[in-house]
């Protein structure tokens, strides 16, 4: 058996109580994931703060804070760090996850623009940590130093992965929206 996957105007068939949101860089998974916590009554954790301590380093309480908040009843976080451990630990306890599947030009534009205005304005986000200056972002092609490479980088990731994730795990329900006007549709039925 595995997982089921469900579209945009296809009905939830339970109300979750724990649910990932997966999507590639900029497609909206934090925002979403405090939608959906006040929407339904969750608590949302952002992996990338928990992850990133001083100097952009990965913070060694990470997966012990992962596994803390996994074991409560009821929460909401991104599907990501999948590599580092988080999908060992998540995934098993997860209802619902949230595919965000939009068109790479959207996505792309979203990163542009808030890598732009964070570079600028030297807005202060995890633990202190602050945007690389602009010049050094686009001097660099190494994926883990230049976010814009990231995201080419794992573009597909979720495409080649979900089917893989409902095979693994098919107590899984996932939602795919395919673009931001499908999210808004699906978050006026879910409510």
């Amino acid at each position: 058996m595995t997982g089921r996957m469900l579209g945009a105007d296809d009905p939830v068939p339970f109300r979750p109580a724990r649910v990932l949101i997966a999507g590639v860089t900029r497609s909206g998974k934090t925002t979403l994931a405090r939608r959906l916590a006040e929407l339904w009554d969750l608590d949302a954790h952002e992996l990338d703060a928990l992850h990133h301590g001083p100097g952009w380093q990965p913070r060694p309480e990470f997966l012990e804070e992962v596994r803390a908040f996994a074991a409560a009843d009821r929460w909401v976080t991104e599907w990501q760090y999948t590599s580092k451990g988080t999908d060992d630990i998540l995934t098993p306890r997860a209802q619902l996850a949230v595919w965000l599947d939009y068109p790479w030009p959207v996505v792309r534009r979203r990163l542009l623009a808030r890598t732009l205005r964070r570079s600028i304005l030297r807005t202060r986000m995890y633990n202190g940590n602050v945007e690389k200056p602009l010049w050094r972002l686009l001097a660099t092609r190494d994926p883990y130093e230049n976010i814009l490479a990231w995201q080419s980088r794992t573009r597909g990731f979720w495409t080649e992965r979900m089917p893989q994730k409902l095979d693994l795990f098919p107590h899984l329900v996932v939602v795919r929206l395919r673009h931001p006007r499908e999210l808004d549709r699906w978050l006026r039925r879910v409510r």
